[in-house]
């Protein structure tokens, strides 16, 4: 699999799904409902099926949060596959804060090959894949224009950047900071003389461990596979780890239950 050959691909996809957001965004924002009563815009839907539509040219099959009822006898023999969340933090979409973004992850035999991760408002775009590593760069008016991936490289910033700081910093949910983050912290507290902490939304927490931000991000909640995938992805090519709290490994994809265990990135 020629992961440069996708990268300008799955990065269309993530822009005009960006695009069919940001319209929904700027309007009044008209939420309804999921079967699990976490809400839902109309936004998620036109980004799904504009990102499906591009994928769709890869000829790969495609599992989304707003498409995800695929049968595990159908997936299970899937080689590789497209992961997406196309509004990965709605309750930061309606809040209106900015801190939402869209997920696209390649799973090869239950791992995160490459991911591609968007936050529109902040017009920053992450991306990575085995043998790439992972890069960010800021985007104008949701176009991302290159020839190659060299191109694209040349114009990004490698990550973890080198940060100058004295601190150990950890990055929480704003949604999720629960009795188990709070014992967590205090563990980090018993090695560590300065601590920080910053909150944000969405996939971005990844982001932050993965670009040097952050040194940890414990999510001692429920997430689902689609949250983390293109996450998990940009932050092991930048070298760092997202451990599953209960096996002590790698988190793994594609499973029957696609409710991802408690876990830490670092």
């Amino acid at each position: 699999m020629d992961y440069s050959k996708l990268l300008p691909i799955a990065i269309e996809a993530a822009m005009k799904g960006a695009e069919k957001i940001m319209q929904v965004y700027a309007a009044t924002t008209e939420v309804t409902l999921k079967e699990d009563k976490s809400p839902l815009t109309q936004a998620d839907t036109m980004a799904h099926n504009a990102i499906k539509d591009i994928l769709a040219s890869t000829d790969l099959p495609l599992l989304s949060e707003e498409g995800s009822k695929i049968e595990y006898d159908t997936r299970k023999n899937w080689e590789y596959f497209w992961m997406v969340d196309p509004l990965d933090g709605t309750k930061e979409f309606i809040k209106k804060n900015g801190e939402f973004t869209v997920n696209i992850a390649l799973i090869k035999n239950g791992e995160p090959v490459f991911g591609v991760i968007y936050a529109p408002v902040l017009e920053t775009l992450f991306y990575g894949y085995d043998g790439l590593g992972s890069y960010k760069m800021q985007v104008t008016n949701h176009k991302v224009d290159f020839s190659t991936t060299e191109d694209l490289v040349s114009n990004s910033t490698k990550l973890p950047e080198n940060k100058n700081r004295d601190s150990y910093i950890i990055v929480a949910s704003r949604s999720h900071f629960n009795e188990e983050t709070e014992k967590f912290v205090a563990k980090a507290k018993e090695k560590h003389n300065n601590i920080d902490f910053i909150s944000k939304g969405s996939s971005l927490k990844i982001c932050l461990v993965a670009d040097g931000s952050a040194d940890v991000y414990p999510r001692l909640a429920p997430t689902m596979e689609w949250d983390t995938a293109a996450g998990h992805a940009i932050a092991e090519f930048a070298g760092k780890q997202v451990i599953d709290h209960k096996t002590g490994k790698k988190m793994q994809y594609n499973k029957e239950n696609l409710l991802n265990n408690w876990f830490v990135v670092e």
